[in-house]
């Protein structure tokens, strides 16, 4: 039986690594060329109207910050808005965004939620005030750049396109170890990963922030799942289900600030694995009309099942060390050698990539980011455990110290 089983957790695993082995490697060979220069006035003629949501609560120690690099923005000033959604504050926030509502009249509106239930409650409430053609979202700790917002919209001009994912960059960094890989996974996920999705024409996921959606494809396909732990993956697959597809923008930027505790990472990284999950029984409908890119959907959304599961490879391991499995010693130790080895020179190279100005000595991180990995195993195995016994499904959100480490450059 544990024969069986470790055969079987083998070829799962190896499949899953095999199979996003070129999407990676695609990336990477993407983020290497030259992007392509993009001549924006020949879009300000006929851009449409945007709307900017940022839902707060108790963000008082960043979100003056975003507002106020919005308000920077190159966008003409009659064509977006920004719209705050209040969820319940206790601190500043709300006069914070008040004063901002004063300056800037015609540019921002603050609205109270009447009932403070996670973020996804908050942008479906705001829905129903925004009046752009293209909603914009981000989060409270954002410091959009400048041209983000006519940089993003120029993709809606393909009519299939329902959404646009940007690129997230870190702002404390060098605040401590824990940001230092975060920021180095961040990298890694937009500009290998998303950027070999996008350029394979699959399944593109939703990160939370600096993401714009068509307002009319938002509306029909019943917004954000209000029940949702990771509405943002849930509204990726929900537009891939109605046969949207979702883009990924390099050059759209925005920087973030990462958990710098590793409470606030732990807290994170279990909503997200568990919202991922129930978002991938969710949609197993997906295969129902089956296409390339909802099964490229299907087998991203359980890439936390895949991460839960490299807990029991350690347990595999250990069991074999007191009871001999009747497997192929010599194949399976080949296929794990050069499934190690193909992962982190592509982690190594992709580290180099991402680094500007590019720096060799990135790849020096390489063993230490394969331990930080290990840790997410264990979080996304008692995320699987949450889901399993069903446990209470709480909304924590990650507290923001405004601390910034990198000099962002408009």
């Amino acid at each position: 039986m544990i024969q069986y089983f470790a055969a079987v957790f083998m070829a799962v695993l190896y499949g899953w690594t095999f199979y996003n082995l070129p999407i990676v490697a695609t990336g990477l060979r993407r983020a290497k060329k030259k992007a392509k220069v993009f001549h924006e006035e020949a879009h300000r003629g006929s851009l449409p109207f945007v709307s900017v949501i940022v839902p707060a609560k108790n963000e008082g120690s960043v979100i003056g910050r975003c507002l106020e690099s919005l308000m920077k923005t190159d966008y003409p000033k009659n064509k977006f808005e920004v719209v705050v959604v209040e969820d319940g504050s206790i601190d500043d926030t709300v006069l914070i965004c008040e004063e901002f509502e004063k300056n800037y009249p015609s540019l921002v509106r603050v609205i109270k939620n009447p009932v403070s239930n996670g973020k996804p409650s908050a942008l479906n409430y705001a829905l129903n005030f925004v009046k752009g053609e293209v909603v914009g979202v981000f989060d409270a700790d954002n410091v959009p750049a400048s041209d983000c917002l006519v940089k993003a919209v120029k993709h809606f001009d393909e009519e299939s396109v329902g959404a646009v994912q940007g690129r997230q960059c870190c702002l404390n960094k060098e605040e401590n170890m824990l940001t230092k890989f975060v920021s180095y996974e961040n990298a890694l996920w937009y500009e290998s990963y998303l950027r070999g999705k996008d350029a394979l024409g699959l399944f593109v996921a939703i990160t939370g922030s600096c993401y714009f959606v068509r307002k009319d494809v938002l509306l029909e396909v019943g917004g954000w799942d209000g029940s949702s732990l990771s509405e943002d993956m849930e509204l990726a697959a929900n537009l891939t289900n109605h046969g949207y597809k979702v883009r990924y923008a390099h050059e759209v930027c925005s920087w973030q600030e990462n958990p710098a505790s590793v409470k606030g990472f732990f807290n994170q990284r279990v909503r997200w694995f568990r919202g991922c999950m129930e978002v991938a029984v969710q949609y197993g409908k997906l295969m129902k009309k089956p296409s390339w890119m909802k099964l490229d959907a299907e087998v991203t959304l359980m890439g936390s099942f895949i991460i839960a599961s490299g807990l029991m490879g350690y347990f595999l391991a250990l069991i074999s060390s007191f009871v001999p499995l009747a497997l192929d010693s010599v194949f399976a130790t080949a296929v794990s050698s050069f499934l190690i080895t193909a992962t982190l020179v592509l982690v190594g190279v992709g580290m180099i990539c991402v680094s500007k100005p590019h720096n060799f000595k990135s790849i020096l991180w390489v063993p230490f980011i394969y331990l930080y990995w290990m840790l997410q195993t264990f979080i996304a195995a008692y995320a699987l455990f949450q889901l399993v016994f069903r446990r209470p499904r709480n909304w924590i959100r990650t507290t923001k110290t405004g601390k910034q480490t990198e000099m962002v450059l408009a």
